[in-house]
C-alpha cells in the first residue's frame, strides 16, 4: 500500500492553487511503478521522495506526470517541502536536492503557523524567438489575434528546468478569453521543441509589477494548469532579458495563475544576481487536502 499524500501548492485554501500528490517515501519503488502511481493520482504531477544518490546532495525527488516523468515541477516542489516540514518534522533545511533539472537548494521559512517553502531554480537557458510563421500558429492555437500580443515583446523559450513559451499579451479579458486549441498546441509544441505555452499579462495597475498567467500543455496530458511554477520562474528571467526588469540587485514580484480555471493562487519570483548569474527563485505556501491510498497490482 502506497500513500498518496494530496497537497494544494502556492495557496494557503485547499481547493485553490495547484495539486499535487507527494508519495513521501518512494525507496521501494522503481520508475514503471511511480509512473502507475501518478496516471493513479491523476494530479498535473506527483512527486516521489528518495534517499539521496551520493554526497553532494540531501535526498531525491522525482516528478511524474500522468504520461511521463519530467525533469522538474514548481508546485509539486513546494507541495513536498511544506509536507515534509509540516508533517513529518523534518525541518534540516536549507536542502539541496537532486531533481532531473540538477541539484538544486530548497527552504522553508515559518512565521507564525505559516509555512512558505522557497526553491532556487536551474540555470536559466534563453532559447529561440518563434518565427513570424510560428507566431501566426500560436496566435491560431491560442485563439487570438495578432494584435493581441505585446508589441516589442517576443514569444520565446525560456528554461530554468523545464522549458516554457512565454508569450505577452495585452489584457487579462484577453488572457481569460483565451479558448486554445489542444491539437495545434500540440503540433507547434512538436515543431518548436518546447510543449508548454505560457500567455502573461504585465499588470501594473497597483503601482508596482504583477503577472497574470495560464499555463497549457497538453502534449503532456495537462490541458491547462492552475498554478506553475516552471513557467513564473521562466518569465522573470525572460522580463529581465527583454528589459522590462532593470536588476541591480534582487527583485520580487507575484505571479498569479488560476482565477479562470476557479483554482486562484500565487508564485512569489525572487531574481537576483550570483556572480553575474541570473539567480531565479520561486516560492509559495501550500496546504493540505487529504491522501490516496494505492494498492499495486499484485
Amino acid at each position: 500500500m502506497v500513500t498518496i499524500h494530496i497537497v494544494d501548492a502556492f495557496t494557503d485554501t485547499p481547493e485553490t492553487g495547484n495539486r499535487a500528490g507527494v508519495v513521501l517515501d518512494a525507496s521501494g519503488l522503481n520508475a514503471s511503478e511511480m509512473q502507475n502511481i501518478a496516471a493513479f493520482a491523476g494530479f498535473s504531477e506527483t512527486a516521489f521522495v528518495l534517499p539521496a544518490q551520493g554526497p553532494d546532495h540531501d535526498l531525491q525527488v522525482r516528478y511524474f506526470t500522468p504520461q511521463i516523468e519530467v525533469p522538474i515541477c514548481g508546485h509539486a516542489t513546494i507541495a513536498t517541502h511544506f509536507l515534509r516540514a509540516s508533517v513529518s518534522g523534518d525541518t534540516e533545511y536549507p536542502l539541496n536536492v537532486l531533481t532531473g533539472a540538477g541539484i538544486l537548494p530548497v527552504e522553508v521559512s515559518t512565521e507564525g503557523q505559516e509555512i512558505q517553502v522557497s526553491m532556487t531554480q536551474g540555470t536559466v537557458e534563453y532559447g529561440p524567438l518563434l518565427s513570424a510563421d510560428e507566431l501566426d500558429l500560436l496566435a491560431t492555437a491560442l485563439g487570438l489575434a495578432p494584435s493581441e500580443f505585446v508589441d516589442g515583446l517576443p514569444a520565446q523559450i525560456v528554461s530554468t528546468g523545464h522549458s516554457k513559451v512565454i508569450i505577452p499579451i495585452q489584457s487579462r479579458d484577453v488572457l481569460d478569453g483565451l479558448e486554445p486549441d489542444a491539437e495545434k498546441l500540440t503540433l507547434l509544441g512538436k515543431k518548436i521543441g518546447c510543449n508548454g505555452f505560457f500567455p502573461v499579462v504585465l499588470d501594473r495597475s497597483g503601482g508596482t509589477l504583477e503577472t497574470y498567467g495560464r499555463m497549457f500543455a497538453p502534449a503532456i496530458g495537462i490541458a491547462e494548469d492552475p498554478v506553475t511554477g516552471n513557467a513564473n520562474g521562466p518569465t522573470g528571467a525572460y522580463l529581465v532579458k527583454h528589459g522590462v526588469i532593470q536588476l541591480s540587485e534582487s527583485y520580487s514580484y507575484p505571479g498569479h495563475q488560476g482565477h479562470k480555471m476557479g483554482k486562484p493562487g500565487t508564485v512569489f519570483v525572487t531574481l537576483s544576481l550570483d556572480r553575474d548569474n541570473l539567480k531565479v527563485q520561486v516560492a509559495g505556501q501550500a496546504v493540505r487536502a487529504g491522501e490516496l491510498e494505492y494498492l499495486p497490482c499484485a
